[in-house]
């Protein structure tokens, strides 16, 4: 059981992040039970979760009053290793908490750190990856795994120890439909077994008909309490009041209508319905300035890693001033095709951008894209300077960093280093390098990991002006809520070949078969 009374917490200014704390806590999750803490970025959820599992005070400095209670022992007066026995930790990025290269090592870690004899380890991990599902992913690189793969190994390495509490930090950020609901059947399934479960998210849909209580916080404080019926009998709209994004998939098409620009049934979706705010009121929307031209032509595209066919003769097409969804479950050879598109990955076919052919050399020039892992391309030591690195002086003077960071939401934090951001943060400045580069063909892998409904709306007003000026965006997205509102056509991958289209002003019900192919779906989705 994990209690907070009367908790409040002041990060000290030695905390790089110089993250948001919290005040006045008083919330229980009782054993058996799963609470789901929810909100705007900033509002002190991660915070919440760091005072749970005893990393603040004790790694994250600070000022704390009140008690954080665990299993009946007052977290302050325990070792670290007391509360690491109790409390078991799930982060945003599972590549954070790993120790070891190999998965079936990573599994064991916590038990060897514990000191339990060898005999009983072994059968402990066996134990962990049959109930879990996972014995397929033993004795693999940690670096050769997909994202759901590693978050599936960080799970495992947790839930091995067996602990009676589970914290988890927006464990679904960078998983596939099929890989969120292997978490929530996890997530379900320690709940069953008497254990009390904490949950910081920022999608809410997959925890339905699991969750116990809904506390939402704002400003370090929680402002509401609902029971799971009471927070169903929300509307669309008072839930997106709240900042929280949708409650159930169902109701995306009618909370999230269409803002595309670039066809004509786009932009006929777009238009405002009554009672809705017009477009100047609302997200920014793209102009009617694109130009009608295919922009991007792949035929016979193949690609692949170490022997190991991903594309297997992809053809696409896009229209300038359009944006497109690449959706399908993990490996079936979205970034891959992103990354070859942008020419960054050794592919063979024919390519062409705007009706002339265009060789690896020519696409690299004239592309741009967002990793799903930010951290990556994130070098210059502070935000602004971020926006323009690898410029040309002559190029950098001309691109307005400012005006840009603002867009995102990143105007506060220009001074920081990247590396003191939020995840959130980080991906939005990603977004932003890519758009300051002007390029021709902009490609983004998951850009909405980790954001908040504000911010997601950022992202995709953004990204709809970018297509406006006549670029050819592409997408690697789960994020229905994203597809709804950003993109025209989205495009589905499986075993490395395109296998359907779909026209966003059409309906979603496509897209949503194509984003959970392969799941149990349980009506979570509508």
């Amino acid at each position: 059981m994990i209690e907070f009374s009367d908790v409040t917490f002041a990060y000290a200014r030695t905390v790089p992040e110089r993250a948001a704390g919290v005040s006045h806590i008083d919330l229980a999750v009782p054993q058996g039970s799963c609470v789901l803490v929810c909100g705007p970025s900033g509002c002190g959820k991660t915070t919440l979760t760091r005072l749970a599992n005893g990393l603040a005070p004790t790694f994250f400095p600070g000022a704390l009053s009140g008690r954080v209670v665990i299993d009946g022992c007052d977290c302050a007066q325990m070792h670290s290793w007391e509360v690491a026995l109790s409390v078991g930790s799930v982060f945003q990025n599972p590549r954070t908490q790993f120790f070891n290269v190999d998965s079936t090592g990573e599994v064991a870690f916590a038990l060897e750190s514990c000191s339990t004899p060898e005999g009983e380890i072994r059968e402990r991990v066996a134990e962990t990856m049959d109930d879990l599902g996972i014995r397929h992913l033993a004795d693999r690189n940690i670096f050769s795994l997909s994202g759901g793969e590693k978050q599936r190994i960080a799970f495992a390495s947790v839930w091995a120890a067996r602990p009676t509490n589970l914290v988890l930090d927006e464990p679904t950020s960078n998983l596939d439909m099929a890989a969120i609901m292997d978490l929530r059947s996890y997530v379900a399934r320690a709940k069953a077994s008497g254990t009390s479960v904490l949950v910081a998210e920022h999608r809410l849909w997959w925890l339905a008909g699991i969750a116990d209580e809904v506390v939402v916080m704002d400003g370090g404080r929680i402002v509401r309490r609902f029971s799971p019926q009471e927070f169903a009998s929300l509307s669309a709209q008072e839930v997106g009041a709240l900042g929280l994004r949708a409650q159930s998939l169902a109701e995306v098409e009618a909370a999230a209508p269409v803002c595309g620009q670039g066809s004509s049934r786009a932009r006929e979706a777009a238009k405002p319905r009554p009672g809705e705010p017009s477009q100047s009121e609302a997200e920014p929307r793209a102009s009617e300035g694109y130009r009608a031209e295919a922009g991007l032509e792949v035929h016979g595209v193949r690609a692949g890693y170490r022997k190991r066919e991903v594309l297997r003769g992809v053809d696409l097409s896009a229209s300038a001033g359009e944006v497109i969804a690449l959706v399908g479950r993990n490996g079936a050879g979205k970034s891959t095709l992103s990354r070859a598109i942008c020419g960054l990955a050794k592919s063979s076919g024919d390519y062409r951008l705007f009706g002339e052919e265009a060789g690896e050399r020519e696409r690299l020039a004239r592309s741009s894209m967002v990793f799903q892992d930010v951290n990556y391309q994130l070098f210059a030591d502070s935000t602004a300077a971020e926006v323009v690195f690898g410029m040309g002086r002559d190029r950098a003077r001309t691109v307005d960093a400012e005006g840009i960071l603002s867009s995102l939401g990143l105007s506060d934090v220009a001074d920081r280093h990247p590396a003191t951001l939020s995840g959130g943060q980080k991906q939005r400045l990603a977004v932003a390098s890519c758009v300051a580069a002007g390029k021709d063909v902009l490609a983004f892998d998951e850009p909405t990991s980790g954001l908040d409904l504000a911010s997601m709306r950022r992202v995709a007003g953004l990204i709809r002006r970018l297509a406006a000026e006549g670029r050819v965006v592409l997408v690697v997205t789960h994020d229905l809520e994203f597809i709804a509102c950003a993109c025209d056509r989205a495009v589905e991958l499986s075993g490395g070949a395109v296998t359907g289209t779909y026209d966003v002003a059409g309906g979603l019900d496509d897209i949503r078969r194509a984003l959970f192919a392969g799941t149990q779906f349980e009506g979570l989705g509508g």
